[in-house]
């Protein structure tokens, strides 16, 4: 980890906050990633997040899952998180339902890029899931997550995110969680409330 680039992306990011993706950190890393200033961390697996859960639960640590959160698997995570960047079907809006005691921060996972390969509420459809995400008293819809599909130009990443930017502003949604660290000098042309950077924080050079 080259601790001086860390602080650079920090103060890069300025109106956006870093959740660091720390699917391939150990907590040691982490440890120093909260050390220097990032205390968002983000997992998309399950039993990596309980794991690091219980050995930092002494640190004051804003947990996001930000992967695909599988529905048999929900009621072990669904509690201990504090953001949930992917809710995308109606099944696991009747699950945080059942599991959480308190409204659950969610991100609704829009696939703005039209990626078969990726998960997320397709663009006819978002209107409507988010109409039927406020029957649940259980779930906080706080704003509109996205990942870019691979292979765009800087033109393309840049009119998404501003698609998603403006979807978010017409749905009166507070917050925005999109760019990555391939994409997310595009991403903070727009402001967003989080990104979520992973391998260049972890990077040495």
């Amino acid at each position: 980890m080259n601790e001086n680039k860390v602080r650079d992306l920090i103060l890069n990011a300025k109106d956006s906050k870093i959740i660091a993706a720390s699917k391939y950190a150990d907590v040691s890393d982490m440890v120093k990633l909260y050390n220097l200033g990032i205390h968002d961390f983000g997992e998309n697996r399950v039993d990596s997040f309980l794991g690091k859960y219980n050995v930092l639960n002494g640190y004051d640590i804003t947990w996001h899952f930000i992967g695909h959160l599988q529905r048999n698997k929900a009621k072990y995570v669904l509690g201990k998180i504090d953001y949930l960047h992917s809710l995308d079907n109606i099944l696991l809006l009747e699950y945080i339902e059942k599991y959480c005691k308190k409204p659950l921060n969610c991100f609704v996972e829009v696939n703005i890029s039209n990626d078969e390969n990726k998960y997320g509420i397709k663009l006819n459809e978002l209107e409507g899931f988010l109409a039927e995400a406020k029957k649940y008293s259980m779930v906080r819809i706080v704003g509109l997550m996205t990942i870019l599909k691979n292979g765009l130009t800087h033109q393309e990443k840049m009119a998404y995110f501003k698609e998603i930017s403006e979807l978010s502003r017409k749905y009166n949604l507070p917050m925005t969680s999109f760019g990555m660290s391939s994409d997310y000098e595009e991403a903070l042309c727009f402001k967003p409330t989080y990104i979520r950077l992973g391998s260049i924080l972890f990077m040495e050079d």
